[in-house]
């Protein structure tokens, strides 16, 4: 299986601390992929190497078979590495209509001209409507994002993401902070994106219910290493993850 993405003894440390301890993984091209551990595992931190918020103390990152170790976040989304964070962020003041056709026209490249009507830019909105209805927006368009649920944040902001044209999403805690009732929403959007078979994506997720159920591959993070990785049921058969993570915490919802 060819593989998207490829770190290689990724490692960085704070002061005295690894946080990401020399993690080497290969993720496969259009799969899903989930990374659990314990709170302070490095998991949040992984990410932030991944779609360089960080940049690490040594090792190499590799996307499409080419070195982005030292390339900008601006420059990996250009690429086509998109990331979500545990903070929504969107435009408050925008409506949800507004906020995707933005992504949407800053993928095409084309300058917003002041005194040109929105509407001029016709297939921008026509492709951002598409993505609202992928998230399952379409109602909400004209509502300011300001006033969307929580939960309806977390959609646009996928659609955001889509709209760049994103082929490696990289989702971290999806469904933080959101209510029971919303969480169902916000997985059939993630499971409608891994059904179209046209993009990566990578999960960082505590809900052991929605990883067993999505993934094709987990990997296990503890003490900032790469402690295993296999299929959801040979993570949970995994002597060593029940002893390190899952033993006590997510023991009912594995067996």
């Amino acid at each position: 299986m060819k593989a998207i993405l490829e770190t290689r003894d990724l490692t960085i440390a704070f002061g005295g601390h690894l946080a990401v301890d020399r993690v080497s993984i290969e993720i496969p091209e259009k799969k899903f992929t989930s990374i659990i551990g314990p709170n302070g595992a490095g998991k949040t931190t992984f990410f932030n190497l991944l779609s360089g918020q960080l940049s690490p103390t040594k090792g190499s990152i590799f996307f499409k078979g080419n070195e982005i170790t030292k390339l900008s976040t601006t420059e990996r989304t250009r690429m086509g590495i998109g990331r979500s964070f545990q903070i929504t962020n969107v435009f408050p003041n925008l409506t949800v209509l507004e906020n995707v056709r933005l992504a949407v026209q800053s993928e095409a490249k084309v300058r917003y001209q002041l005194f040109a009507h929105f509407l001029h830019y016709k297939e921008f909105v026509d492709k951002a409507h598409e993505l609202l209805k992928t998230v399952f927006l379409e109602g909400k368009a004209s509502q300011l994002a300001v006033n969307l649920a929580h939960g309806e944040k977390r959609k646009l902001e996928i659609a955001m993401l889509l709209a760049l044209n994103t082929e490696l999403l990289l989702l971290d805690e999806p469904t933080a902070g959101m209510s029971l009732e919303e969480v169902p929403a916000i997985i059939d959007v993630i499971k409608k994106i891994k059904q179209e078979k046209n993009r990566t994506i990578i999960l960082i997720e505590h809900k052991m219910n929605m990883i067993m159920d999505m993934s094709d591959e987990v990997l296990v993070l503890y003490h900032g290493e790469l402690l295993a990785k296999g299929t959801p049921e040979e993570i949970v058969n995994n002597e060593a993850v029940q002893t390190a993570y899952l033993g006590g915490e997510y023991d009912a919802e594995l067996t």
